[in-house]
């Protein structure tokens, strides 16, 4: 019997990959739904003897079958796209049933945790510092030190909080894991406990993600003896993009409204319910399991560049020929990435700008285009890795356009606890509306030598308006409680510097 292999990722269902998979069953095939490979815009991809087809239709069905289908890509695993990448995180990518423990021991899964349970906190914490793996989620804190500090934390009762909340644009290396390799996050988030001495887990995962719900939740429950005296939960969130902020999160798991605590304390000492409490993305846990096998500490370090250790799963989104996820060490630069890997764009255009990091990161310039893949490298050029979303805009982009769209989800998504947040982002949406506008006059109540209020007109210049502008981001910046409010003005400084005549500015 011929098994075909397809996808149930998301993406795969929603380009018709469960049609699919059905019409190759009624055809007699065994169909296996694996998790994807990452090369999105050839899904729904089929797999027969090695061998891909894709993207694919039910029209291909016995083309496929017989051999005759003009949708091959020929072996999956030698296609540049897979080859050239280096898979930790995401190693059973494409190759292995979600919800299968047999799949998930066969290659490799629960190696990790019996090597932990071994080898016991103190050194868990000290392979994973030798590993050098900082936080996946943006803020690229070293996760050993942060381990270590819950680690020696008194309390009675320790937690480990999942950060699933994935909302950037461009972003959904969290969302493959769940719905792709759920054991592993499950494996990575009981390593964690084994090393801080906790025996409770919370998943926060976004409402947006109803097959990554649907999977972890199969996922704890299957497993859920194996990971024994440790005990999992999965909780939903609401959509509220401030809650992938670690202190907004714990509110919103506590049950409270999701808004930004002032620090200190820190979550590592009073967290999840004042209790000592580490705090991961999706991407740091996944990659634990890996980190912790025999030597994997070692191998993980010696992957990356400067102090940005290991690999970093970044996903190629925007208009772009290829999409999908590239996991690679870091030191790879953002031009390798658009144009020799990501194919430039779909519309087949010149590339104007690509933003990193979400919604908040900056739009870099292709002149920029040899800055590498670094935490301390992208700081230095007024960017952020943060989760390693690259999405891409060919030249048609309206880069005005893009700065307000910042300031206006700034507004919109602001939980509302800082004033330089809160306002700032209103006042931002306004300015650059008098910038679209080309300045105007307005009325501008002065008060005379004589005390005595008038009203006088007085002309304001888009110079005027942009020097505003320039001084509101930096209030926003140094005066917000958090990353929301703080790195809002990276996507509108970044936009005002590299395309200034859009701006009225030569």
């Amino acid at each position: 019997m011929t098994i075909v292999k397809i996808s149930d990722d998301a993406l795969a269902r929603a380009a018709g990959a469960d049609k699919l998979a059905a019409a190759f069953e009624k055809k007699g095939c065994e169909v296996h739904r694996v998790s994807s490979w990452g090369m999105h815009w050839l899904e729904p991809l089929v797999e027969v003897d090695g061998k891909g087809f894709g993207p694919a239709t039910l029209a291909d069905v016995d083309a496929i079958l017989d051999g005759s289908s003009d949708k091959g890509i020929g072996e999956i695993a030698a296609h540049p796209f897979i080859a050239g990448q280096m898979r930790f995180t995401f190693a059973r990518a494409g190759k292995t049933r979600p919800l299968s423990l047999e799949d998930y021991e066969a290659t490799g899964g629960w190696a990790g945790l019996k090597r932990a349970r071994a080898i016991g906190a103190g050194a868990i914490v000290e392979e994973v510092k030798t590993s050098g793996l900082r936080g996946r989620g943006g803020a690229g804190f070293p996760t050993g030190i942060k381990w270590d500090t819950v680690r020696k934390a008194e309390a009675d009762q320790k937690y480990i909080v999942c950060n699933a909340d994935e909302g950037d644009s461009g972003t959904f290396a969290d969302r493959a894991v769940m719905e792709g390799d759920p054991f592993a996050l499950i494996e990575g988030m009981a390593i964690a406990g084994e090393a801080v001495g906790a025996t409770r887990g919370y998943v926060y995962l976004r409402s947006e993600y109803p097959d990554a719900i649907r999977k972890m939740n199969a996922a704890v429950e299957l497993c859920a003896d194996i990971i024994a005296p440790f005990v999992m939960e999965i909780r939903v969130g609401a959509g509220a993009y401030v809650c992938g902020e670690e202190t907004s999160l714990l509110n919103s798991l506590e049950g409270k409204r999701g808004e930004v605590r002032a620090k200190p304390p820190l979550p590592a000492l009073e967290g999840f319910l004042g209790k000592p409490t580490v705090v991961n993305n999706v991407l740091s846990l996944a990659a634990v399991p890996h980190i912790l096998t025999e030597g994997g500490a070692e191998a993980y370090k010696d992957i990356g560049f400067g102090r940005s250790r290991g690999t970093m799963p970044i996903q190629l989104a925007g208009n772009i020929k290829h999409g999908g996820l590239y996991e690679v060490g870091f030191g790879v630069t953002l031009g390798e990435l658009v144009n020799d890997i990501g194919g430039g764009t779909a519309s087949g255009r010149p590339v104007k700008a690509v933003q990193v990091g979400g919604p908040l990161g900056a739009y870099i310039h292709p002149d920029q285009f040899d800055i590498v893949f670094d935490y301390e490298t992208f700081t230095a050029a007024d960017a952020l890795i943060g989760h390693a979303g690259v999405t891409v805009f060919d030249d048609t982009a309206d880069m005005l356009g893009m700065a307000r769209f910042a300031m206006e989800f700034c507004a919109e998504e602001s939980c509302g606890k800082c004033t330089p947040c809160r306002i700032g982002a209103v006042r931002g949406v306004e300015i650059i509306d008098r910038i679209a506008a080309g300045g105007r006059e307005r009325d501008v109540i002065e008060l005379a030598p004589q005390m005595h209020n008038t009203v006088k007109d007085r002309g304001r210049t888009v110079a005027d308006e942009v020097e505003l502008l320039t001084d509101l981001c930096e209030t926003m910046k140094f005066g917000s409680l958090c990353a929301l409010g703080g790195f809002t003005p990276y996507p509108v400084m970044s936009a005002l510097k590299h395309w200034p005549e859009e701006f009225g500015q030569k």
